[in-house]
């Protein structure tokens, strides 16, 4: 997951923000550290395959986030499933969360959601957290490049900025299979004609006879870049999608010999590697001796030496193990498992909460031993 670090009008943005909380309101506001229950109020349904789910506490809370965070909900799925998912709604709305979920086929996640989340119904969760956002208000020209449910987070900077005041200079271009999956269509050309420095451009790859489509047709490229965005050259570049996508879109900018360095992108995959990013350096636990230790995992029966550094994530993936696990850098708490005994050194992110860590629990990603050590997963 490329990491935007926040300029220093987005740090006024957030204290500004903050004194609107204490200006129009005295709700109290969302804590994560004490706070983890959110309650469904309303589900709609974007597209044939994708829903909106609005959430907000059991008792009125004021949310703070940074548009483009997301937050890690717990799933009733095969005993207990973790996901994160990114926030679509407007920072500058503090009383409800939303989540935009496309229904991925054998997605266990998307599915129980679509499926059983319905208004009424409680989920636990954690954050809200993530590095990727900015302030579209600044005098800044930007460009948001997104595919598919990629839309979310350049949604919420989007709509925060709508609501904030306007954005400065933002091009907004968004890739879909066909016109009828373009999520948040109707809104974000309602937008754009509410704020003239908002410049929209839709391709898809195929049209349909039921669908009137006048827009381009086809995968983004070069050439269809600089139709829609002649200027993309001298813009700050934000870009989501899948895999593949996110792919095409950083050799098609490094072909046009775009500054990487003004590239930041979010992956859905947040193990996977980015390219042009201003990566954080990973966490290294103290160096402690070449002594080796135990990691037993009793639920299997096996047990593996770790070396000095090397994660427990690591050491279950040499005995075979496929724990569930997202950022590898304890942000997204994927992977939260039961310190049975032992001592480790957990380097986390902000991924579990200090309760969580009196209970006993880890982030095995980013916990490596200090004794031989039994780990539940």
């Amino acid at each position: 997951m490329t990491q935007n670090p926040k300029s220093e009008a987005e740090q006024n943005l957030a204290l500004q923000t903050e004194d609107k909380f204490t200006e129009i309101t005295r709700v109290p506001l969302w804590e994560p550290e004490q706070d983890d229950v959110l309650v469904c109020r309303q589900v709609r349904q974007e597209t044939h395959d994708v829903k909106t789910f609005v959430f907000s506490g059991r008792e009125p809370r004021a949310f703070r986030f940074y548009p483009g965070q997301y937050m890690t909900f717990e799933l009733p799925v095969e005993g207990m499933l973790t996901r994160c998912y990114t926030i679509s709604a407007s920072a500058a709305r503090p009383y409800r969360i939303e989540i935009t979920v496309k229904r991925v086929p054998g997605g266990a996640g998307s599915s129980w959601l679509h499926d059983y989340m319905i208004p009424g119904k409680e989920i636990t969760v954690s954050g809200p957290s993530g590095e990727f956002t900015t302030d579209a208000t600044t005098d800044e020209k930007l460009l948001f490049l997104s595919a598919g449910s990629g839309i979310t987070p350049m949604m919420s900077m989007t709509r925060t900025a709508c609501d904030l005041s306007e954005p400065a200079d933002l091009h907004f271009i968004h890739a879909a299979r066909m016109p009828s999956d373009i999520i948040f269509r109707d809104e974000l050309a309602l937008l754009a004609a509410q704020n003239p420095s908002l410049k929209l451009a839709f391709t898809c790859e195929t049209s349909s006879a039921s669908h009137c489509w006048s827009g381009y047709t086809g995968r983004l490229s070069l050439a269809m870049l600089s139709l829609m965005s002649p200027d993309f050259l001298d813009r700050k570049i934000f870009c989501c999608g899948p895999a593949m996508f996110m792919e095409g879109v950083r050799n098609m900018l490094k072909q046009a010999a775009f500054n990487m360095e003004k590239y930041y992108e979010e992956s859905f995959d947040f193990g996977a590697e980015t390219a042009g990013t201003l990566e954080e350096p990973a966490s290294v636990a103290p160096e402690i001796s070449d002594q080796l230790f135990r990691v037993t995992f009793p639920k299997t029966g096996h047990v593996v030496e770790c070396g000095p550094g090397m994660t427990i994530l690591s050491a279950a993936r040499e005995a075979g193990l496929r724990p569930l696990s997202s950022c590898q850098r304890g942000i997204c708490g994927t992977c939260k498992s039961k310190l049975i005994s032992g001592q480790v050194d957990m380097q986390h992110g902000g991924g579990i909460r200090q309760r969580e860590i009196d209970q006993g629990k880890i982030l095995i990603c980013c916990s490596s031993p200090l004794s031989d050590v039994e780990v539940e997963i």
